[in-house]
C-alpha cells in the first residue's frame, strides 16, 4: 500500500491516506512507515475487524468528509473492514458515478463463491486488483464483466540490489566463507511447510558438511514448529534461526546463495521472494499461488515438487553450479527491474483506475 501510494504521488496523483495508528509507537506499522516516507496519514481510523455499527459511525463520518473535501475520484481499499467503511462513506458519490471504489484482494487464489463475497467482490466493488494475472483470471466470473486486473507486487529495487555478502556479517550469523547457504524468509507457522523444509535440509546436509539452512522470520510457535524438530532430527547448528530482522535485513538476505519459498503467507504477492529477486538471488519454490508466475522456471529459478528429495536435489544442483546460479540471479534481477518495480506497479494500477472510472461515468 505504501509503495503504491508513494509511486502514485511521484506520477502526479493526489494521494490521501486513512489508516489505523499503531497501538504503541514502539510497534511500528503502516502509519509510522508512511510518516517516515513523507506520506502523512490524514485520517486515523479505529483498529479492528469487521463492522461495528455504532462505533463505526465516527470513522464513516470522517471518511465521508475527507472524500467530499478533496473530491476524491478513487477510494482504494485493502481489507474487508475498510472496504465496508468506504462503501458507506462514499455511497452517494459512488451512486452518482463521481467516486469509484477499488479493492485489492491479497491472496493468489479464487475468492470463495459465498453469497456475501459474490456481492462484496461483485457489485460492491467497482474495480478489483488481484496479485497476478492468473489470479485475476480465476475471478473473472465473480466480476461479471466489471473492471479487473492482475498485477504483481513491487519491491524497492534501489534498496534491494545485488551485492556480495559482508564476510564479517556472515560470521556474525555463524557462517564461514566456505559455507553454502539455502535461505528462507517466512513467518514460522505450521502451514508454511517447515516440516518439508527441514526434511529436505536433512537430505541436503547428508554427505555435504558445508551446506547450511538460514531461516529468517518470527512466529509465536517457532520453537515447536521449527527449532525443536530441527534438534530432534539432529540438524544442530546447521540450521540457523536468524529471527525477525529489520535494520540489517538486506545484509541477511545477501548471505543466501539459493532462496527458497514454499507456501505464500497472507500476502499473496510473496514480497520476500521479490526482494530476493531484486538482490539477484535465484529461487527454488513450490508451485503454489502466484509462485509459477513470479518465478520463471529454469530462467530466474526453479519450480519444484513438494517432496524432500526433489527439493534437496534442486538445491544441491544449484549450489554445485555457480555459473547457472549466477545466470539465474541476473535474470531474476532483470525481471525485478522491469516487472516488480513500484513505478510499473503504479502504472498498472492506474490503468485499472482509468478503466474503473470509465465504467462509472453515467451513459
Amino acid at each position: 500500500m505504501l509503495r503504491l501510494g508513494l509511486a502514485q504521488r511521484e506520477r502526479g496523483f493526489e494521494v490521501h491516506l486513512a489508516c489505523p495508528m499503531a497501538p504503541h509507537p514502539s510497534q511500528g506499522g503502516l502509519s509510522q512507515e508512511a510518516e517516515k516516507a513523507g506520506l502523512l496519514p490524514e485520517l486515523p481510523l479505529l483498529r479492528g475487524r469487521g463492522l461495528r455499527p455504532l462505533a463505526d459511525r465516527v470513522d464513516i463520518k470522517a471518511l465521508h468528509a475527507l472524500i467530499e473535501h478533496h473530491e476524491i475520484d478513487i477510494v482504494h481499499t485493502w481489507h474487508t473492514r475498510d472496504h465496508l467503511l468506504a462503501l458507506r462513506a462514499a455511497g452517494a458519490r459512488r451512486r452518482r458515478g463521481v467516486t469509484a471504489l477499488v479493492r485489492s484482494f491479497r491472496k493468489a487464489e479464487e475468492i470463495p463463491r459465498l453469497p456475501w463475497n459474490r456481492w462484496l467482490f461483485g457489485p460492491g466493488t467497482d474495480g478489483l486488483l488481484c496479485v497476478s494475472p492468473k489470479t485475476a483470471d480465476r475471478n473473472k466470473d465473480l466480476r461479471g464483466g466489471r473492471p479487473l486486473r492482475g498485477v504483481f507486487g513491487a519491491v524497492d529495487t534501489r534498496r534491494f540490489v545485488p551485492q556480495p555478502a559482508d564476510r564479517h556479517f556472515r560470521a556474525s550469523l555463524g557462517l564461514a566463507p566456505e559455507h553454502r547457504v539455502v535461505g528462507i524468509v517466512a513467518r514460522v507457522q505450521r502451514h508454511r511447510r517447515f516440516d518439508l523444509l527441514l526434511h529436505a535440509a536433512a537430505r541436503l546436509f547428508d554427505g555435504d558438511p558445508l551446506t547450511r539452512l538460514l531461516v529468517v522470520g518470527r512466529g509465536t510457535h517457532r520453537r515447536t514448529v521449527a527449532e525443536e524438530p530441527a534438534q530432534r532430527m539432529g540438524l544442530g547448528d546447521r540450521v540457523i534461526f536468524a529471527g525477525f530482522r529489520k535494520q540489517d535485513y538486506t545484509e541477511v538476505l545477501r548471505c543466501i546463495d539459493v532462496f527458497t519459498f514454499l507456501v505464500p503467507g497472507s500476502d499473496g504477492t510473496c514480497r520476500a521472494l521479490l526482494e530476493a529477486a531484486a538482490c539477484g538471488i535465484p529461487a527454488v519454490t513450490s508451485k503454489r499461488g502466484a509462485l509459477p508466475e513470479i518465478v520463471l522456471d529454469g530462467v530466474s529459478g526453479v519450480l519444484c515438487e513438494e517432496d524432500p528429495e526433489a527439493l534437496a536435489s534442486v538445491w544441491r544442483a544449484l549450489l554445485d553450479d555457480p555459473l547457472r546460479r549466477r545466470t539465474m540471479g541476473e535474470n531474476a534481477r532483470r525481471r525485478a527491474e522491469t516487472v516488480f518495480t513500484p513505478a510499473h506497479f503504479a502504472e498498472e494500477v492506474a490503468a485499472l483506475y482509468r478503466e474503473t472510472r470509465r465504467s462509472k461515468i453515467p451513459g
